[in-house]
């Protein structure tokens, strides 16, 4: 894959048409795809998160959470990725949006494409990253899997990336991503299902 450059990056999040979704009784949240470049490579961070975690324990998860009141999602995000890896990203970051996702967990999530122009060192908290990892973009070129399973007519997306395999939500965020923003195409990912242990 070719160098990104950031107006492409903008342009094409600027052209996609966003859907937005509200459900009922679901509490929001925010997760971050930051574009930065390391050892002269574009890509993002991705977390595992630790097995002590109440919630969604040792599942691979974008930098983010849910809203606290009176926040935006972008403000959120921004202030999510600052607590979990210590990267300060403004404002004048943020390229858009892409798709909620509404999660069988009872959230729904908002993706926020952030640019940051500068290299910043991650400093992982470790109460909320057991691992990070940074994902290039010729990484994230991998062709999804989808799986059936009987509990539900949905597929469930699979993404074979840093060793492992990354489920829905996190693998259908990362992959209209991709779709969107490294190959200018507006692919959906609300059909795709999460595995059953991600539903609680």
């Amino acid at each position: 894959m070719t160098h990104l450059e950031r107006a492409v990056a903008a342009d094409r999040v600027a052209r996609f048409d966003r859907r937005a979704v509200d459900v009922d009784g679901a509490a929001k949240a925010a997760v971050v795809l930051a574009v930065a470049e390391k050892d002269g490579a574009q890509g993002i961070w991705l977390c595992k998160r630790p097995a002590s975690m109440r919630r969604h324990a040792a599942q691979f998860a974008l930098p983010g959470g849910r809203l606290d009141p009176g926040e935006d999602h972008i403000t959120a995000g921004l202030r999510e990725l600052d607590e979990e890896l210590g990267v300060q990203l403004g404002p004048e970051s943020v390229l858009g949006l892409l798709d909620d996702y509404p999660t069988r967990s009872g959230f729904v999530i908002t993706p926020i494409v952030c640019w940051a122009e500068g290299y910043q060192e991650p400093t992982p908290n470790p109460d909320e990253v057991a691992q990070l990892f940074f994902v290039t973009f010729a990484e994230l070129g991998v062709e999804p899997r989808f799986l059936t399973i009987p509990q539900s007519e949905r597929p469930v997306i699979q993404l074979p990336i840093v060793g492992s395999l990354v489920h829905a939500p996190t693998a259908a965020v990362i992959y209209q991503f991709a779709e969107v923003v490294l190959r200018d195409r507006p692919t959906r990912v609300d059909e795709y299902e999460q595995p059953v242990f991600a539903w609680k």
